[in-house]
């Protein structure tokens, strides 16, 4: 067994079959049943047995939960446990007190031929009303406690017979079903003649018609221009700004800067003066960087050390180091990056520089910062639709463009801080055009390739059209269209309206097939229940479906 000990909670309204069932479902060895008050089902001495021995014959041990006193009696006779609780110690209690203890209740007894029958068949039948009671006397308050104990009544079986039939329920039912009906008549007589309406899906011989065309468009413009295909534009913008931080990690010495002096020597082969060496020059000491704070001259006077005429500066340069810190005291050899000519020693003490480090903000944190960035304009592009539709102008979804960032940084590299935040502001836009304008340029190319007059524009393409920028900037863009459109035979949706009021639905398909350019027709009633279409041509919808291009009109590739 997965469980030890299972508890399980009997419905008020349960059967002793679904008891036992949930009994015999258990996986635990020690089932406890933790009965609501005034459950009927346990009433019965006969239920407990077959409680009893159905748990007997599973393996399990039973223990009944409850505090009712009736009760108990009835489960001692049944030598079931029982528990106030499902903490508190099980016992088995006293069961009836009889006249005779030795003879057997027979109302309550199993014979031989019941005990070979299954459970499920001893507990058919077996009902609240019907099973029988024992109902154990409530103790008066002036009872003396040393009377001896009274006998135990049976509670008579109910004779269904006699029942009362209850005239209040059965008129609550009879109002529920009139209402019922009632509804079900107002909403079948609404459907018919107030909501009902009909759709009727027309499908006729299709060609298809390409069109490509140039198409300029400008903000500036007022009005469409058909020589240059220039239509009047509207720029619709949004800005949207992300941030990100990173923690700083780089460090900075911000203490004392170290200070001295030294004294320089130029040499020339060609015995030429040596040029100045300009304030601000640096000069290196095992790696570290030290500025000259003065101009440093050279004597025309020079001394010959063999190869080379050498010339000492007229006087001692003075240094600072580059950056704070201890590192930069007792420096004593130096060179000048970019001058081989020039040698330096020390004239006075490098000395003064002190230790103070702070965390700064470097390049890569920066750099760290701008990586978390993602923009997401997903929304931005349903945003600028939204702006360009609501001034009722259609939006040209190619031109969506998402401008260079403009970046900023809350503290700049080499700064002292613990972090450091990068904001991006990048400005989306996106051109629309009037529809009708749009309509009018491809409508113009598509009745260039009509077959004859008879035929007519089923769908100029706009809704599938390819846009292509060529060019674009923030007051025009350069673009072209490639839409394939429908064209087919005219067919009068007034007509048909008039033609289908008040008929079956079989009867107007009838007389619309006649027509040899109409391929398919599909009706629809609503609501369901409708079975002919409404007599008012307002509640008639006629749809030209889009059909399935089966040949090309002149002029389509």
């Amino acid at each position: 067994m997965a469980d030890k000990k299972d508890t399980i909670y009997v419905d008020i309204d349960d059967e002793i079959t679904t008891v036992i069932d949930k009994v015999k479902s258990s996986d635990a060895k020690v089932v406890a049943l933790v009965l609501p008050k005034r459950a009927g089902v346990f009433q019965s001495i006969v239920n407990m047995k077959l409680l009893k021995r159905a748990a007997e014959a599973d393996k399990k041990n039973l223990v009944l939960i409850t505090s009712e006193a009736g009760l108990l009696p009835l489960a001692g006779a049944a030598m079931i446990h029982v528990a106030k609780t499902p903490s508190s110690k099980p016992e088995i209690p006293e069961g009836p007190d009889m006249e005779d203890s030795n003879e057997p209740i027979e109302a309550d007894a199993l014979s031989e031929e019941d005990i070979n029958k299954p459970v499920g068949e001893l507990a058919q039948g077996t009902s609240a009303d019907e099973m029988e009671t024992l109902t154990l006397p409530e103790k008066d308050a002036s009872d003396d406690e040393h009377l001896p104990p009274k006998k135990k009544d049976f509670k008579p079986k109910k004779d269904k017979k006699l029942a009362v039939p209850n005239f209040d329920k059965f008129r609550l039912y009879l109002l529920i079903g009139g209402g019922t009906l009632l509804v079900l008549l107002i909403g079948f007589l609404c459907g018919t003649f107030i909501f009902n309406r009909a759709t009727i899906n027309i499908q006729t011989n299709a060609a298809k018609v390409n069109v490509d065309k140039d198409l300029n468009l400008s903000t500036t413009a007022r009005s469409m221009d058909t020589k240059t295909n220039t239509l009047p534009a509207k720029l619709a913008q949004e800005q949207k700004t992300y941030t990100a931080q990173a923690t700083a990690t780089g460090q900075k010495n911000t203490g004392n800067k170290a200070s001295g002096s030294v004294k320089m020597t130029a040499c020339s082969k060609d015995a030429s003066l040596p040029s100045a060496l300009a304030a601000g020059s640096g000069v290196s000491s095992s790696g570290q960087t030290y500025i000259t704070q003065q101009t440093t001259k050279f004597s025309d006077t020079g001394k010959s050390d063999g190869s080379r005429i050498c010339y000492e500066a007229l006087s001692s340069t003075a240094i600072v180091a580059q950056s704070g810190g201890t590192a930069f005291n007792g420096a004593s050899t130096f060179s000048v990056p970019g001058r081989s000519d020039i040698t330096a020693s020390l004239a006075s003490a490098v000395s003064g520089g002190t230790d103070n480090i702070v965390t700064v903000v470097n390049q890569t944190d920066i750099n760290t910062a701008k990586s978390k960035i993602s923009p997401s304009d997903s929304d931005m592009r349903k945003k600028l639709q939204s702006k360009i539709k609501s001034d009722n102008y259609y939006p040209i979804n190619s031109t969506y463009s998402a401008g260079t960032p403009n970046i900023t940084t809350s503290v700049e590299a080499g700064q002292p801080a613990n972090t450091v935040t990068v904001t991006e502001t990048i400005t989306y836009t996106m051109f629309g055009v009037r529809e009708n304008d749009i309509n009018s340029i491809l409508e113009a190319d598509i009745n260039k390739q009509l077959d004859n007059k008879s035929q007519g524009i089923l769908d100029n393409g706009l809704s599938t059209a390819n846009f292509t920028v060529n060019n674009q900037n923030n007051t025009s863009a350069q673009l072209s269209i490639s839409a394939t459109a429908s064209v087919g035979p005219q067919v009068n949706v007034d007509d048909i309206k008039q033609q289908s009021l008040g008929k079956k639905p079989g009867e107007v398909r009838a007389i619309l097939e006649t027509n040899q350019d109409i391929t398919k027709v599909d009706i629809k009633l609503s609501p369901f229940f409708v079975s002919s279409i409404p007599n008012s041509d307002k509640k008639v919808n006629v749809v030209i479906v889009k059909p399935t291009l089966t040949k090309s009109s002149n002029g389509s590739n």
